[in-house]
């Protein structure tokens, strides 16, 4: 899951390795989502496709699978250290038809009418003008092309973002969210979304939702090491707590992470809205 805009390239260098440690069960977990998309992308041997946000190559790299030799996709994101794990993976799946690009997607430059094609997997709302980035897509698209996007639903679907932010209210206000802002419940109801996709040029034809997880411990200790290692914005607003403050809000998050335990394993993960959206006019 990666945002469009890295705080500071700096903060890449020292979060890469952590996050490519964790991108092999997050990889398993949501092959679902990138499955699906890709379905709903209706992809076909020899097409051409546009995935923005590839992170580490997801759903880039199956597309590339699905589209075959004949086909090309062409996977971007603002990380070159994320696209270089990206690289290695389709270097050893041996994928002669697919280009990492270090591109933002809201001034990505591509051919007009090149893709048929386009994905972007938990990125778009993270993005400080999504609607410059549509606008690019939408560019990109050849007629009545396809995009197909990933957003996560609202606060109480989504665990492995809410859990730990209510064990944080016990010890601190949490500051605003701004609805308009880059985070990871912009786009909670699809609606808002099918305003930014109509301005843009697009119109939505499909939505649907499903569970997936994002990422898997084998106690509550290791979903609170999980989300130290990661050092998002809770882990920033932990860190600020006292000694005192810190230890009983890891108690909280791990004695509360039990409730989703299946299968041995505790599980976080949340619903995701997965949207389809037609390029319209010429």
């Amino acid at each position: 899951m990666t945002s469009q805009r890295p705080p500071q390239p700096t903060w890449w260098a020292e979060r890469f390795a952590i996050i490519r440690r964790y991108d092999e069960m997050e990889s398993r977990l949501t092959a679902s989502v990138s499955e699906r998309m890709l379905d709903l992308a209706c992809l076909r041997p020899g097409m051409r496709v546009l995935d923005v946000a590839s992170g580490m190559g997801e759903p880039s790299l199956r597309a590339a699978q699905r589209v075959g030799p004949p086909g090309f996709v062409l996977g971007t994101d603002l990380s070159d250290g994320m696209l270089e794990a990206a690289r290695e993976k389709a270097q050893a799946q041996a994928l002669s038809n697919i280009e990492f690009r270090v591109a933002d997607a809201e001034t990505l430059e591509v051919p007009e009418q090149s893709f048929d094609a386009a994905t972007v997997r938990w990125g778009l709302m993270y993005m400080p003008r999504p609607d410059r980035a549509l606008e690019r897509l939408w560019q990109a698209l050849r007629p009545s092309g396809l995009m197909v996007c990933a957003c996560w639903a609202g606060p109480e679907q989504v665990e492995y973002a809410t859990l730990p932010r209510k064990a944080v209210v016990r010890f601190r206000p949490l500051p605003p969210v701004e609805p308009d802002a880059p985070s990871v419940f912009r786009f909670s109801d699809p609606e808002q979304l099918r305003t930014l996709l109509t301005r843009s040029g697009f119109t939505m034809e499909h939505v649907e939702s499903m569970h997936v997880p994002v990422m898997e411990a084998a106690d509550g200790a290791g979903v609170v090491r999980w989300i130290y290692e990661l050092g998002g914005p809770v882990a920033k607003l932990v860190k600020e707590l006292s000694p005192e403050e810190q230890r009983a809000w890891e108690e909280e998050v791990a004695r509360e992470s039990e409730r989703y335990r299946t299968g041995g394993k505790v599980l976080l993960g949340g619903v995701t809205w997965l949207v389809v959206a037609r390029k319209v006019g010429v």
